[in-house]
């Protein structure tokens, strides 16, 4: 079955930056925060201190994935211009999101070069506490549907057919949180596909909470989520990942299989979870018919991320700055 991985970084150097600071390089694979602490953030074989487009080709290839669709995260430091370079050069494997700070200075510039000038037709809004906006911008809680420079942002992208823009807001617990806020913006631009990462951060201790955060979302054809590490929010670590089993099958029930977006969420979510185990979990269940599986698996992200006009928008973008 031909598989689009949906959820997928790209690091050429490491550069994260959290409420712990920055990231660091240190070789093998870890690194450290500002703050001393140490993560394992590639996988033994993927590079010591990158991930770069040729290895991740190479995983692809090994379980029989035509394509990915390359997000940035706050984890990694954004990647975009790497990213850009990465889909030039693989046109045929890889679509990308670039990510912005609104909080700087500049945002308006930079969303405008890699939207006219780079060509891009998705936006990551990493926004959450533990990882995203809301850590390193914590005296200043904003939400998507009310700050002024999320709606300068969207109202601009409103205006670019094909755009997608993917939103990671956390765990429950953080105060970035805001799940009802994905129904108000799939209402508000209904030419623009949105997506949830995550799922919305499940676990199997808090059902109803799920039930409540992905029931906003039912009846608008515009609104996705993908299911991306979905197993390391909730310590998932036996394969096949019968906590992640359970909460898709209620994402499904809710949602539909024409709503949700298969990804693997690498490099670090394969540091708890092989690739190949993160790759394969769904067909070893009987949650989907196989024509929903192919949907989860492929043609949710193809329509999405891979639409003629993203892909044409990309295809002919080129850079001054670079050629």
């Amino acid at each position: 079955m031909k598989k689009i991985d949906g959820h997928l970084h790209l690091v050429r150097d490491i550069a994260g930056f959290n409420g712990n600071g920055r990231l660091n390089a240190l070789g093998n694979g870890d690194a450290i925060w500002d703050t001393g602490e140490v993560i394992h953030l590639l996988p033994d074989g993927y590079g010591d201190d990158s991930f770069t487009a040729e290895n991740v080709i190479k995983f692809m290839d090994a379980e029989g994935i035509e394509k990915a669709m390359v997000l940035q995260g706050s984890l990694n430091g954004f990647q975009n211009y790497y990213t850009w370079q990465s889909i030039k050069q693989y046109p045929d494997r890889f679509m990308g999101a670039f990510s912005v700070d609104i909080f700087t200075d500049n945002y308006m510039k930079i969303v405008q070069r890699h939207v006219e000038t780079l060509g891009f037709r998705a936006l990551k809004l990493e926004i959450s506490e533990g990882g995203g906006m809301h850590g390193y911008h914590g005296t200043t809680p904003f939400r998507l549907d009310s700050d002024p420079r999320v709606a300068k942002i969207l109202h601009y992208l409103s205006d670019f057919p094909g755009f997608t823009v993917i939103v990671d807001y956390g765990n429950y617990d953080q105060i970035s949180y805001q799940p009802e806020v994905m129904a108000t913006l799939a209402k508000t631009y209904p030419s623009m596909q949105f997506v949830a990462a995550h799922l919305s951060f499940p676990h199997v201790a808090h059902i109803e909470r799920l039930k409540v955060a992905l029931n906003q979302w039912v009846g608008l054809d515009n609104l996705y989520t993908d299911i991306s590490a979905i197993q390391d929010i909730d310590a998932d670590t036996v394969y096949p990942f019968e906590k992640s089993q359970k909460v898709v099958r209620i994402a499904k029930e809710i949602l539909g299989s024409e709503h949700l977006i298969w990804g693997s969420d690498s490099p670090w979510s394969s540091t708890f979870n092989s690739y190949h185990n993160l790759s394969t979990w769904l067909e070893q269940t009987d949650i989907f018919t196989d024509q929903e599986l192919e949907n989860v698996l492929y043609n949710n992200a193809n329509r999405i991320y891979f639409n003629d006009e993203a892909v044409e928008a990309i295809k002919s973008a080129v850079d001054p700055a670079y050629s």
